[in-house]
């Protein structure tokens, strides 16, 4: 067949282990041999972004600047361990959190619902979709480590040299500790928010956010105001024309909640509270590895990623020489979403529609009971065999074959 052309290219943002050696096999058996690939290539591999001082990351979200759409394969954050395994010169910060600081936006993260693997919560019927605030909190923050004695004070000082402060802790001598320091942007939360009802709108889901404005009076009861302004001024009227609401809760009675409804709605997190929560909700829905995940930025950028991390202990199996079974669902909807956003964006109807056949021969594949191990132990009925990563890409491949072909 003759491959499908693409106008622009998408940035390609490489990453780490196992999903590192997954990344490539997905590119040579669902991709290439259908489309005539064009992409603009970043290697974040942690050895890669350590040799260039994590400019290589900058450059990547530079390029996204430029291009508007990208892929990224998971990447490792280096702890302490990390930085001895690597030989690194130093504990580098997320490049999630650095790419989502520059392009800004929001995160959504939705199960990938498959029959045979029903969620673990018995009374979800529906996806619960995740809006994680993309911006600030921890993943900009400010630490220090406290080992003398002496006060701790938040202090603000503004251009004419003018200073508020506010004393945090006063330490004693008697115990080392730590400090840290968060700040957020209302332009951001303002983003968030706006993205959060016109998602909610475009879904027809009702929308929750949740913060602890009782304990946060000032830093999340910021958030709560800004969300109920903005629902006020400019979405009350839509949301009830469009037969959804928007409702408030403290984060505590939002999880108690959620346990208990039927899905189908969209819960707008803040950036720690989203990381957290679109994990509990996709290891309950069945893998991490069934869950797409994008960021959308208000000045019109669309990174697609998986929403897992780097498998490190099947990436141990396989430098051993063990076959490995890897679910690399997540990862093939990542480039899924983002081809299908670069034909939306060029009018490329062949590559929209090749993006939605990929998605259907990858959800066919696992309905069929071709799955690999972490899947399979939550299916029904059970698969009569597991197969390898490459056995479950390559099925996937005679099935897009066979539905390009319709």
């Amino acid at each position: 067949m003759k491959k499908i052309q693409m106008q622009n290219p998408i940035v390609e943002m490489d990453g780490d282990e196992m999903t590192r050696v997954v990344w490539p096999m997905i590119k040579d058996i669902l991709l290439k041999p259908f489309v005539e690939l064009k992409t603009e290539y970043y290697d974040l591999h942690i050895k890669n972004r350590d040799d260039t001082d994590d400019k290589v990351t900058l450059a990547a979200a530079a390029a996204m600047k430029v291009h508007k759409v990208g892929v990224k394969n998971a990447t490792i954050t280096p702890n302490a361990a990390r930085v001895q395994e690597y030989d690194l010169k130093k504990m580098w910060k997320s490049p999630n959190g650095t790419i989502r600081a520059i392009l800004d936006g929001t995160v959504f993260r939705q199960p990938i619902i498959v029959k045979n693997v029903r969620p673990f919560v018995r009374n979800w019927q529906k996806p619960i979709i995740i809006g994680r605030h993309a911006y600030g909190d921890v993943y900009k923050n400010a630490e220090i480590f406290v080992d003398t004695p002496g006060k701790a004070e938040l202090v603000f000082t503004d251009d004419k040299g003018n200073e508020t402060r506010k004393e945090i802790a006063s330490f004693d001598g008697s115990s080392t500790g730590v400090l840290q320091g968060m700040h957020n942007l209302t332009a951001s939360i303002t983003s968030f928010a706006k993205s959060c009802f016109e998602y909610a709108l475009d879904q027809k889901v009702d929308l929750w956010f949740s913060s602890k404005d009782t304990i946060s009076k000032i830093y999340d009861h910021h958030f709560m105001d800004v969300f109920a302004d903005l629902y006020e001024k400019d979405y009350q009227q839509k949301f009830a024309a469009a037969g959804i609401e928007y409702r408030y809760f403290l984060i505590d009675g939002a999880i108690a909640k959620i346990m208990q409804c039927k899905g189908g709605l969209l819960w707008a997190c803040k950036n720690y509270d989203g990381d957290v929560m679109s994990d509990m909700l996709a290891s309950s829905y069945g893998s991490l590895a069934m869950m797409s995940s994008v960021l959308v930025s208000p000045y019109g950028y669309f990174l697609y990623d998986a929403a897992h991390g780097t498998v490190q202990d099947l990436y141990y199996q396989h430098l051993k020489g063990e076959e490995v079974s890897i679910n690399s669902t997540a990862l093939i909807f990542a480039w899924s979403g983002a081809l299908g956003k670069r034909g939306e964006m060029d009018g490329n109807k062949e590559l929209v529609r090749f993006a939605k056949k990929l998605e259907k021969a990858t959800v066919s594949t696992i309905e069929a009971g071709l799955m690999t191990g972490e899947l399979a132990m939550f299916a029904t009925p059970k698969p009569e065999k597991i197969v390898t990563g490459e056995e479950f890409l390559q099925e996937i491949g005679k099935r897009l074959k066979s539905l390009l072909d319709a």
